[in-house]
């Protein structure tokens, strides 16, 4: 297979990190030709995680499907406007050291087997902190939710190799991130969520009254998941119900969940000829048109399916009506299931909605 290989220094990454967080494509002071070389800069370095990406995804779906053997593996490399996003949040911080530019996840059917795999992990490295891949920082936002609700294990590793060929991708992060179907249900409703009204909700932006419904859904789901989850809301249950039926009513959450979905067109496009098999697909969600175009292409041809990421994420800027992402899971059947807001489907969200809220 032909991978993509970094090409330039950690400071030139850096660099052009910092134009894009400036949104220089509207700065006098850079011309176009500078530009589009920080493009072709972090293009490069985005593509360049697709080896190691794909290496420790196929470790985590053979660990996964010991625990489950319904789990679900998702790989994405990060889009260019959430990586702008990200570097403007953390002032301090450098593309060049960005640890889920290359991301992956398990979805397990309950918490209990996520706790499980998140085992496997620990345990492993206990035994053999040497081995390949180094692991570089653990999230447990399981135990300890963030505030907004939101629940997973995280585990970022750093790719370490000692075959010639590989090195080269020595000291690139990978992100991988562990969860239960609901939790990631819930985390997938937030992005379809914040996609058609206009807010950053992952990053604590938006209307204080979605904020809250999702911070009281993800102890909902939490307290339908015991005894494995912590629940970090001093509310009773009925006090709980009380909230989600009135913020449920106000927001008229079921009507514009269901709504998004039930519009939605899906239009198919293969790169390739070949049966799917191990490949990539680029998803291309158009909100004013409520349409999704889906491009598949095989692993061998890694450097064109960039390309063509980079040219719609070109066209995103200019119009925000466009959402892009290219993904990587082992069957087109799956897709919906492991990027199901960009398929506006909130189905199994909605279910854990009503269950709280009867």
């Amino acid at each position: 297979m032909a991978w993509t290989e970094p090409k330039y220094s950690r400071s030139q990454v850096d660099k052009a990190g910092q134009l894009l967080a400036q949104d220089a494509d509207k700065s006098e002071a850079v011309s176009q030709e500078e530009w589009d070389q920080a493009l072709a800069i972090i293009n490069n370095w985005r593509s360049s995680h697709g080896y190691p990406l794909y290496m420790i995804g196929k470790t985590l779906l053979r660990r996964a499907q010991k625990v489950d053997e319904k789990a679900l593996v998702a790989q994405r490399l990060k889009r260019l406007d959430s990586i702008s996003l990200k570097l403007r949040r953390f002032e301090k911080m450098q593309l060049s050291r960005m640890q889920d530019i290359g991301g992956c996840r398990a979805i397990l059917g309950n918490a209990e087997q996520v706790a499980k795999l998140a085992e496997i992990y620990m345990s492993g490295i206990r035994k053999n902190p040497r081995n390949r891949m180094e692991l570089t920082r653990y999230h447990d936002y399981i135990n300890k939710p963030k505030p907004d609700g939101y629940r997973s294990y995280h585990l970022i590793f750093k790719y370490r190799s000692a075959s010639e060929r590989s090195s080269k991708y020595n000291g690139l992060r990978i992100e991988i991130q562990l969860r239960s179907r609901m939790q990631h249900a819930w985390a997938t409703a937030v992005e379809t969520v914040s996609t058609f009204t206009g807010q950053a909700l992952k990053s604590d932006v938006g209307e204080d009254s979605w904020k809250r419904f999702f911070t009281l859904m993800g102890t909902a789901i939490a307290r339908q998941e015991r005894p494995y989850l912590v629940d970090d809301i001093p509310l009773t249950k009925v006090e709980l119900r009380e909230e989600l039926v009135s913020l449920c009513e106000s927001l008229q959450v079921e009507d514009v969940l269901r709504g998004y979905r039930e519009t939605l067109q899906v239009t198919k496009i293969s790169e390739y000829e070949k049966p799917y098999q191990e490949g990539q697909s680029l998803l291309v969600l158009n909100t004013d048109e409520k349409r999704i175009e889906v491009r598949t292409f095989a692993h061998d041809n890694a450097e064109g399916a960039s390309k063509i990421y980079l040219h719609f994420e070109k066209k995103a800027r200019s119009n925000p009506s466009l959402q892009v992402v290219l993904v990587s899971v082992d069957s087109l059947s799956k897709l919906k299931s492991a990027y199901p807001n960009y398929y506006l489907d909130t189905t199994a969200f909605l279910r854990a909605v009503k269950k709280a809220t009867q």
